[in-house]
């Protein structure tokens, strides 16, 4: 399920992204009791809730409606629609990336607490990942996080054009990988079958269906079966893991350095440092 942001009226979104436009409160409603009070903070909490436990299906303003005690009617006068909730939403949870690496000693354990910092973001809200990245949001937040990622890039001394694309290379990677996190999880939740043992029925049965596996596919059988020492864990307890989780993790681990190797590289060769 891909969901494009910015689909709603631009002016409005834009203008609640950067607090330009301050809704009118409405009257309070006759009754015994005062009721809570409403915000558009308020309300984009409640969306992040719904989004984060129940995914970006669930999500409609009736349903923020009802875990904020009101009806969906109520929250229009906050929010114009779906589409805008969406991108104050997506731009509100990236205030939890940090903004500061100083204990970082070098731009690549910077770069390398970035990634780190980047995966865990994208595993708790995995919704975002369903967030098309064709059109950014535009929002504040979004754009603190970016900012993040370019000033410790600039710790290489890279010119900027090189460093617009190690932009796009390490987000897009870092995704990636904690796309195919969200997934295993997601698909032993609607499965009810572990990755353990969804792989065994059907590798077991490659002997089987394919006795020639290993001629017709000699690379593949070849490394797979290398006795290749274990990449080391980028948290002391991935091995316990399920397993495309912790495949996922140890790719993360391995392909950062080996990205962060390739800059090493382009610094020595344009002799920046």
């Amino acid at each position: 399920m891909v969901v494009f942001a910015g689909q709603g009226d631009a002016h409005r979104s834009m203008s609640l992204l950067w607090r330009a436009e301050q809704p009118e409160r409405p009257r309070r409603a006759p009754g015994p009791g005062p009721r809570p009070g409403l915000s558009v903070d308020a309300i984009v909490t409640a969306a992040i809730a719904v989004a984060d436990e129940d995914g970006m299906a669930a999500l409609s303003m009736r349903a923020v409606g009802e875990r904020l005690g009101r009806t969906a009617m109520a929250l229009y006068t906050y929010v114009p629609g779906k589409s805008e909730l969406l991108d104050l939403m997506y731009d509100a949870v990236h205030a939890e990336l940090p903004t500061q690496y100083t204990d970082a000693v070098t731009w690549r354990t910077g770069l390398t607490g970035w990634a780190r910092d980047t995966l865990s973001f994208h595993l708790r809200h995995p919704w975002v990942l369903q967030v098309s990245q064709a059109r950014p949001v535009l929002g504040p937040h979004e754009y603190a996080a970016l900012d993040t990622l370019v000033r410790l890039l600039n710790g290489t001394g890279l010119d900027a054009p090189l460093l617009r694309r190690l932009v796009g290379t390490l987000t897009h990677f870092v995704r990636g990988c904690a796309g195919t996190v969200a997934e295993a999880r997601q698909a032993a939740a609607v499965t009810g079958e572990s990755d353990e043992e969804w792989w065994f029925a059907r590798s077991a049965l490659l002997g089987e269906v394919a006795p020639d596996f290993a001629d017709r596919y000699p690379s593949l059988s070849a490394m797979e079966s290398a006795a290749a020492p274990q990449p080391p864990s980028p948290t002391p307890d991935v091995d316990a893991l399920p397993y495309l989780e912790r495949e996922a993790r140890q790719t993360l681990a391995v392909g950062l350095d080996v990205l962060l190797d390739g800059i090493e590289a382009a610094i020595r060769r344009t002799g920046t440092h």
